[in-house]
């Protein structure tokens, strides 16, 4: 399967036009969503049959369970996610003063969890991380993306645009090589996207499962045939920043459904 998609992206690129990286202009970015075939459309819409909703649902009771030497829930600081955590997964990831960069929404529930509930930090990828994460996501559905705005970030955002626009892999391709120049074309029989991340923590029916940015991010580069990033290492922070900062004023759908 992999070798075959190295194919096709390989036929692909060889067929398209010179590849000028340029962008998209704000008024044109589009979410995944607009690329989605009725039927997956209809999945992500239906909460009743979203598969992406039972993380939602294990995220709330998660969000109310007392855990760590503190004996703290989430809701013991919160209070109601529905209003405490409106807007709040759509500004990031969100700089850090302690650490002096960013954090993904992933590493501040691990960070909440050390200094407040005393709590060993969830494993990346882990049920109950990918549950939490959805489950604040999910309160930001249909709030504008604003990633990004805060001053601070500006170096970071620029480190994760050289990235998104290197190139890499025994393919020698960049996100912008399929993402910006490629969009509306079909990879191995996959509709390419523009890379707007407005859904994540999202359900891919390929995965079978719940995944983080990390994860799609971690597969393409392999599918390039690059070392992949570590989970949480400063450059897949900075590419998820500057990929929701390039997503601003698109609408959160977490959880989202992909092919």
């Amino acid at each position: 399967m992999r070798r075959a998609r190295a194919i096709a992206v390989v036929a692909l690129l060889a067929a398209a036009p010179t590849l000028l990286a340029g962008g998209i202009a704000p008024e044109a970015r589009r979410s995944g969503y607009a690329f989605m075939g009725p039927e997956t459309r209809a999945m992500q819409d239906d909460d009743s049959s979203n598969p992406g909703m039972l993380f939602v649902l294990d995220g709330e009771t998660l969000w109310t369970r007392k855990t760590g030497g503190a004996d703290k829930a989430c809701a013991d600081c919160h209070g109601d996610a529905r209003s405490s955590m409106k807007g709040v997964a759509a500004r990031y990831p969100a700089f850090d003063k302690a650490a002096g960069r960013p954090v993904t929404l992933g590493q501040r529930i691990n960070l909440c969890r050390g200094n407040h509930q005393q709590a060993a930090p969830l494993p990346y990828e882990s049920r109950d991380l990918l549950a939490l994460s959805a489950f604040v996501a999910h309160q930001s559905r249909s709030v504008a993306i604003t990633a990004g705005d805060d001053p601070q970030l500006k170096p970071f955002v620029e480190q994760g645009r050289a990235l998104f626009v290197q190139r890499e892999g025994q393919l020698n391709l960049a996100c912008t090589n399929c993402h910006d120049d490629n969009f509306d074309k079909r990879l191995a029989g996959a509709p390419i996207t523009q890379g707007q991340p407005t859904g994540y923590p999202l359900y891919r029916l390929e995965w079978q499962t719940l995944g983080s940015l990390e994860r799609r991010l971690r597969s393409c580069m392999t599918g390039v045939r690059a070392q992949a990033y570590d989970y949480g290492s400063p450059e897949l922070v900075a590419l998820e920043l500057y990929l929701m900062s390039r997503a601003r004023g698109l609408p959160m759908e977490t959880p989202a459904v992909r092919p």
